[in-house]
């Protein structure tokens, strides 16, 4: 009787093994599948990085803070290039006025008053930006020096207004 016990212990123990082994082997298995996954996930996002990187180089190739001959030039002069590209946004902007249009957009506001939105500065002699009554808008180009007591001083050179859609 006893060596009947302990047959049974012995082959439900080895059955109950069995049985650890296998639903420890499914575990690493999804285990190893969700690995494998996120792999492949990390694989797509660092291309995805490496593209959007080479899009972002692309997009500031004409920007001030990535123009080392801009920045080179103003330097040359002991003009922080930082500092005067806030401060040409600043006057670009400042020039909305709560009752008329930005003297610096050749357009007369329609639906209300020409703003200037936004503004890129693109190199060491020429600005881009954007304006809006409301309805109509456009961008317009702006050239821009400094005099001898390097005060700003900006040319409307070109601008495109856009018709309501």
């Amino acid at each position: 009787m006893r060596s009947k016990i302990i047959s049974y212990l012995l082959i439900f123990m080895f059955l109950f093994t069995i049985f650890i082994y296998v639903n420890d082997k499914k575990i690493l298995d999804a285990k190893e599948e969700k690995i494998e996954k996120f792999q492949e996930r990390v694989t797509e996002l660092e291309k995805e990085k490496e593209q959007l990187e080479r899009e972002n180089l692309n997009l500031n190739y004409f920007s001030l803070a990535e123009n080392e001959e801009a920045i080179s030039y103003f330097e040359r002069s002991g003009i922080d290039s930082k500092e005067l590209s806030q401060a040409i946004e600043d006057e670009i902007i400042g020039r909305n006025r709560a009752a008329k249009d930005n003297d610096l957009v050749p357009f007369a506001g329609m639906e209300g008053n020409m703003r200037i939105n936004k503004v890129k500065i693109l190199n060491h002699k020429w600005i881009i930006a954007d304006f809006t009554d409301g309805t109509y808008w456009g961008e317009i180009l702006i050239s821009y020096e400094l005099d001898e007591n390097k005060n700003l001083i900006m040319n409307t050179d070109k601008s495109f207004l856009y018709p309501q859609d």
